[in-house]
């Protein structure tokens, strides 16, 4: 896990003054927790990818790269009883007004 922080670092350099996490260290987060709760069920790659309803290969790329389909990512989700976290992901926040002044002359 390491050398893929590293590995992140180098190729999101675009990202590296900013105090948030880059989209790519994010997906290699979520790779990690998705590992760890497969394997806190004692499952192989092959028997999730099968009882999840997503290729082998996709399960494989996610879990090393990180990079996944949508679809798959909530199929995957979805078979650990997670889908729900999901719920507040680009929903609108309560306070609109800041942005709604980007897009006035005022």
């Amino acid at each position: 896990m390491f050398f893929l922080v590293i590995l992140a670092n180098i190729l999101d350099m675009h990202f590296m003054y900013s105090l948030e996490p880059s989209p790519l260290e994010i997906c290699l987060e979520l790779a990690q927790r998705h590992k760890t709760l497969r394997k806190k069920l004692k499952l192989s790659q092959s028997e999730m990818a099968e009882r999840s309803g997503v290729s082998l290969g996709s399960l494989k790329r996610f879990e090393n790269t990180g990079k996944v389909a949508l679809e798959s990512m909530l199929k995957l989700t979805h078979f650990l009883g997670r889908l729900n976290d999901f719920d507040d992901v680009l929903r609108p926040k309560e306070n609109m007004n800041d942005i709604e002044k980007l897009f006035t002359n005022k």
